[in-house]
């Protein structure tokens, strides 16, 4: 057998994996969005893609997912051609830098990691720059931790005054992450109280630039727990693309 072949049946048996591990995952949305009181519809998949091939990730859009995100920007540069755009909506999940935003304009749909109005001000810069909008979703530090990017809760509701006042943004809705080893338990409750504040903000919202139409939390470890503290999007990695390989 050749290098070639072994390289295509190592490939083929990854796309079955993907779609082995996307059954799973559409069950165990559906399940999580039923005990929630809500459908399976009204959940948004998004498939973390980082370290990915391009040829895996297509694969999963063939497959029926329909949203996808990159943590890196010049992961996504080098990749981005490759997707089936036509099938999939692209977004970008992970930190940002200020000087990396112009690469992000005409090819994200909408960044979830915005967290302070330096960053946003640049994106609407950019924006107005190449006669476009982009729709973001506010980061928040739930934990509290140190080392993790975010505004802390204290601080959002006037985070969000300033990115609303900027033109060519519109604020989607609220991203977060609970603290690495937190408890069952305790990650329900940073869930919940996500939920609680994005729900507040949709009540009192009276700014047409600000449309709290998704809140991102949950990954693969604690998908089903956000879904039913009232996650309607959910970034997905490892449980549906197999474990990730760094070396790459």
């Amino acid at each position: 057998m050749t290098e070639k072949s072994l390289n295509e049946q190592a490939l083929q048996a990854r796309f079955h994996d993907v779609e082995e591990n996307l059954k799973h995952i559409e069950e165990t949305i559906t399940k999580a969005a039923e005990k929630s009181g809500r459908k399976r519809e009204d959940i948004t998949l998004l498939a973390a893609t980082k370290t990915v091939p391009v040829e895996v990730i297509n694969h999963a859009i063939e497959s029926g997912v329909r949203c996808i995100g990159e943590n890196r920007v010049q992961e996504l540069l080098d990749k981005y051609d490759g997707y089936r755009k036509d099938l999939a909506d692209v977004q970008f999940i992970g930190h940002l830098q200020t000087n990396k935003v112009k690469y992000l304009i005409g090819r994200v749909s909408m960044i979830q990691s915005v967290d302070s109005v330096k960053l946003a001000q640049e994106i609407s810069r950019q924006c107005i720059k190449h006669g476009t909008t982009m729709d973001v979703l506010l980061e928040v530090n739930i934990g509290r931790e140190e080392n993790k990017s975010g505004v802390l809760l204290e601080n959002l509701d006037e985070l969000l005054e300033n990115v609303a006042q900027l033109p060519a943004i519109t604020v989607r809705g609220l991203m977060a992450i609970p603290p690495a080893g937190a408890s069952a338990e305790e990650s329900f409750a940073y869930f919940s109280k996500m939920h609680e504040t994005y729900i507040d903000i949709s009540r009192k919202n009276t700014d047409n630039r600000i449309d709290m139409r998704f809140l991102s939390m949950g990954m693969s470890a604690d998908y089903a727990q956000a879904i039913e503290a009232g996650a309607n999007m959910v970034r997905i990695g490892s449980s549906l693309f197999g474990p990730r390989d760094y070396s790459k």
